[in-house]
């Protein structure tokens, strides 16, 4: 079920209304209701993978009991590595089974010998790597005595399975969003206008500005040996519009709906695009699985407390695994090694933490210098960006090729040149609004506090008719891929 579908524009209401006028503000009630909207939203692609989310619910709920009655180091980590080898073991056959499989076979290839070994026709379940890495969060807090294992199983099956957020993200930690399925939740108005305007900023974000730019960057990429240089830099531009207003536009639908029913998610999108370095990037984009590899994995590893050798090793390890997360494909492992490039010379240096505070306070406009290293870096991001869409390597190579030529200075061979002028004057709209909005946690909350009423609700009517009017061709989001 799409966030911009209209099946979603039915369900969202009726749990609503269930939610707060036929539970009355029973918790377990509550708590009960959302487990069945969440298995009806998900089923709702394929009802067969409910029994995945069930047995992994099953699994550690149980190993966090387990965790709390036992002391013994030894069996307290087999415990532990239970939860992650069903967890990763899932996603591992899912997700990388035919990868594996065909590098396996290639490698043998080239030594002379050749193995007979066929793929398997696997459908990778929707969001099967958000709410993996969510449950295991579970179990590794509740091992590290971070957080007390529950013994409400419907709370920790809502906090398993919680729709919003279920296939897409914020992979939000169950010391966050775990304890909230416990207290009473009262209706707030204010919480909930809130929630919908998330969501509608989130729906212009996916529906004009993502989905307009994705037809410009499927085509360009689709028929990248056709096009020229300059055709081939506007294709990687839209898809770096397009991925950013896709799944920031997700999270921000995400956490509107969760405000609809009392609950808070943290950020996951900090306006990326406007940082100062590769590090402040990684601090602003997909927030909640940066820290979440920094926290169960960079740190485990010794971070950057050791030498030299060691912050370079596990600064190539968490990147990597990043962009492996992301997919079974030699693309996304060159996307992750060449961001780890990108932050080495920062890290060795020790200026991976000069940019904490967001650019240009107290200013409109950022200085010369701060614009120097706002574009620098996002040129860095866009030319990563096009290993993160090509098909495969040799299509990322040609693409890159076909940049660094001579047609690179040719005009733009684009078919509906007044449609992307439109695309691009809404992208500069859109880009001026979260510049506005830098300063607070959320673009939208930011005009909601400064302006007055007339013009907020004005804008409001404008975001709504942009979205009719305006709307791009249907696309599926990006990361329900991953």
């Amino acid at each position: 079920m799409l966030f911009n579908s209209i099946d979603f524009a039915i369900f969202l209401p009726i749990v609503f209304i269930l939610y707060w006028f036929a539970t009355n503000n029973n918790l377990k009630t509550q708590n009960i209701l959302i487990t069945i909207a969440s298995y009806v939203f998900y089923g709702w692609w394929d009802w067969r993978f409910l029994s995945l989310i069930i047995f992994s619910t099953l699994v550690d709920y149980s190993i966090g009991i387990s965790l709390s009655k036992q002391e013994h180091p030894t069996k307290r980590k087999l415990l532990l590595w239970t939860s992650i080898f069903v967890n990763l073991g899932f996603l591992g056959f899912f997700k990388y089974y035919n990868f594996f499989l065909d590098n396996f076979i290639t490698a043998f290839s080239f030594l002379g010998q050749t193995i007979q070994a066929s793929s398997l026709n696997i459908i990778l379940p929707v969001g099967i790597s958000f709410y993996t890495f969510q449950t295991l969060s579970y179990s590794i807090d509740v091992y590290r005595k971070k957080l007390k294992p529950t013994k409400n199983f419907i709370a920790f099956s809502a906090f398993v399975c919680f729709f919003p957020q279920l296939v897409a993200g914020p992979i939000e930690r169950a010391t966050h969003l775990l304890p909230q399925f416990y207290n009473k939740r009262k209706f707030e108005y204010n919480k909930a206008i809130d929630g919908l305007r998330q969501i509608l900023w989130g729906l212009f974000k996916k529906i004009v500005i993502a989905d307009n730019c994705a037809q410009f960057a499927n085509h360009i990429f689709n028929n990248s040996t056709e096009m020229n240089g300059s055709t081939l830099v506007i294709g990687a531009l839209c898809f770096t519009f397009q991925i950013y207003g896709d799944f920031s536009g997700y999270s921000d639908i995400a956490i509107g709906t969760s405000r609809l029913f009392g609950f808070d998610l943290m950020q996951n999108f900090n306006f990326p695009y406007f940082s100062r370095d590769i590090a402040e990037f990684w601090r602003r984009w997909h927030i909640s699985l940066s820290t979440w590899f920094r926290d169960y994995l960079y740190i485990p590893l010794g971070g950057s407390r050791g030498g030299t050798w060691m912050k370079v090793r596990n600064t190539f390890i968490i990147f990597i695994v990043s962009g492996f997360w992301h997919g079974a494909n030699w693309t996304f492992i060159i996307w992750g090694a060449l961001n780890a490039f990108y932050f080495l010379p920062l890290l060795l240096t020790n200026n991976n933490r000069n940019n904490i505070n967001t650019v240009a306070q107290g200013r409109y406009l950022p200085n010369f210098k701060e614009l120097f290293s706002i574009l620098i870096t996002f040129g860095l991001t866009v030319f990563a960006w096009i290993f993160f869409r090509a098909t495969n390597l040799s299509h990322a190579i040609s693409y890159i090729s076909g940049i660094f030529s001579s047609t690179l200075i040719k005009i733009p061979d684009i078919e509906n040149i007044g449609k992307l002028s439109i695309i691009c004057f809404l992208t500069m709209c859109f880009l001026s609004i979260e510049w506005m909005g830098r300063l607070n946690k959320y673009a939208i909350e930011k005009l909601h506090l400064k302006f007055p009423k007339p013009l907020r609700w004005g804008f409001y009517y404008l975001l709504i008719i942009s979205i009719v009017y305006f709307q791009g061709e249907e696309q599926q989001f990006i990361y329900f891929q991953f």
